[in-house]
């Protein structure tokens, strides 16, 4: 119980359902083992699945944060390009063709004041594991 109320929160948000599976599973996995463990064996067997799951949260837990680095790059990136449209409708009103060095500080510019970093820094603690 100790360790299953522990990480319950954490378990509910695990990116991949089967991951939230498997760790329910493995919970649970020390009822059907423990009471056919010899009492010598008991502390053993308890301390041995206390680290499984501790690991195997562990792991999820790095491949949540994976998915999380790799889903907010697309996002910064994403904003980043609708900025750029922006500019360019703005461009197409009448404006003239800007040399390539202008062309690109206005792209770094655009990546800057696109937003990104406000949008992150609200969306990321509903992303973030406890």
């Amino acid at each position: 119980d100790l360790v299953g109320g522990a990480h319950n929160k954490t378990i509910t948000l695990l990116h991949m359902e089967s991951w939230r599976t498997e760790m329910k599973e493995e919970i649970n996995r020390i009822n059907q083992v423990l009471p056919n463990t010899p009492a010598d064996e008991k502390t053993a067997t308890i301390k041995q699945w206390v680290d499984s799951v501790i690991d195997k949260m562990d792991h999820y837990k790095a491949a949540h944060h994976r998915y999380v680095k790799q889903a907010l790059t697309l996002l910064e990136l994403a904003l980043w390009k609708a900025k750029l449209a922006e500019k360019e409708e703005n461009s197409a009103e009448g404006r003239t063709k800007k040399v390539k060095l202008d062309s690109e500080s206005v792209r770094k510019e655009k990546r800057v004041t696109c937003g990104a970093d406000t949008v992150i820094r609200n969306i990321l603690p509903y992303l973030q594991l406890e």
